[in-house]
């Protein structure tokens, strides 16, 4: 099993940044893909971005691409997620995933709460 621990959500005003960071631990020989979803009330879990580990490859999703940046260190077994001029409707709970691919993500975080207020 491949345990994920999320960190540094929090509350900020719009504009502001944030960076998240999640950690895998456990049998993290079987991961190469790290990513990130979110999901806001109401509404159905969104995918944000996503880092491979054997190719270096990272893809962010349409609605963050130019505000958000993912990066990671596999030595570390650990991505972040740097949000950048963030808005209002980025207000969601997000959750760190792995896998042995991209979309194929068998673990799933807790999740972190980030809220933007107006």
């Amino acid at each position: 099993q491949v345990q994920l621990v999320e960190s540094g959500g929090g509350l900020v005003q719009a504009g502001g940044s944030l960076r998240l960071s999640c950690a895998a631990s456990g049998r993290t020989f079987s991961i190469n893909a790290m990513g990130w979803f979110r999901q806001a009330p109401g509404k159905e879990r969104e995918f944000v971005g996503a880092i491979t580990w054997s190719t270096g490859n990272t893809n962010v999703a349409d609605s963050v691409k130019g505000r958000f940046t993912i990066s990671g260190d596999n030595g570390k077994n650990t991505e972040w997620l740097q949000m950048n001029s963030l808005k209002p409707e980025d207000t969601a709970v997000y959750y760190c995933v792995a896998g042995p691919g991209i979309w194929l993500w068998n673990y799933w975080g807790q999740g972190t709460q980030v809220t933007v207020s107006s």
